[in-house]
């Protein structure tokens, strides 16, 4: 299902835009990204710190981050246990879509406009950064600074490659390589807790 909504919202998307990018020419919304209301930060980044202390924050001191943990461990013993489901995965997912919706404004504010197929991809880097900072694909582990130490990996990664003037083919090559790497450390990681 959420794959199939990701289809559908990336086709509607390009069917309110037309296919065409819209330029963003109010300097006050600019000014969310590139602004500074701290001398020589940018909003951008003063705005990415204070959501990874939330972020943080939920994860380890909240029933959100308890629960998001034990859901997508074992879905259903969490059940068992007593504890809404249902209604705690809308939860996890309303979170994380304001999270998202906070990033893509600061995104398009930064960038002066807004393609309708940004993004396409970025999903499958997401993934090898959570990954590649320590959380687990069968869930039950998962940390919110070791996801940023793995998006930090990957953005060098990608910088790296540019800087060394190698064509975007086999960019995608060595990033499709590391999310394989991150996975297969994961698959090991977990293979030696089952066995002890």
């Amino acid at each position: 299902a959420t794959l199939a909504m990701m289809m559908v919202a990336r086709g509607l998307a390009l069917v309110i835009s037309q296919t065409q990018s819209i330029k963003i020419k109010n300097p006050d919304y600019m000014a969310l990204a590139t602004g500074t209301l701290i001398p020589h930060v940018a909003n951008a980044a003063l705005i990415f710190v204070l959501l990874t202390i939330l972020a943080t924050f939920l994860m380890n001191k909240t029933l959100l981050g308890r629960y998001a943990l034990a859901i997508g461990s074992n879905e259903e013993a969490t059940r068992l246990s007593g504890v809404n489901v249902r209604l705690w995965k809308i939860i996890i997912y309303v979170v994380a879509g304001v999270f998202m919706a906070i990033g893509a404004v600061l995104y398009s504010a930064r960038l002066g406009l807004v393609q309708p197929a940004e993004g396409v991809g970025m999903e499958l880097n997401v993934i090898a950064a959570a990954v590649i900072g320590g959380t687990s694909l069968s869930g039950g582990r998962a940390s919110i600074p070791g996801a940023l130490v793995g998006a930090l990996i990957m953005e060098t990664l990608k910088k790296g490659l540019i800087m060394m003037s190698i064509a975007q083919d086999y960019q995608y090559v060595v990033t499709g390589i590391a999310i394989l790497l991150a996975v297969a450390v994961d698959n090991i990681r977990r293979a030696r807790e089952n066995a002890a």
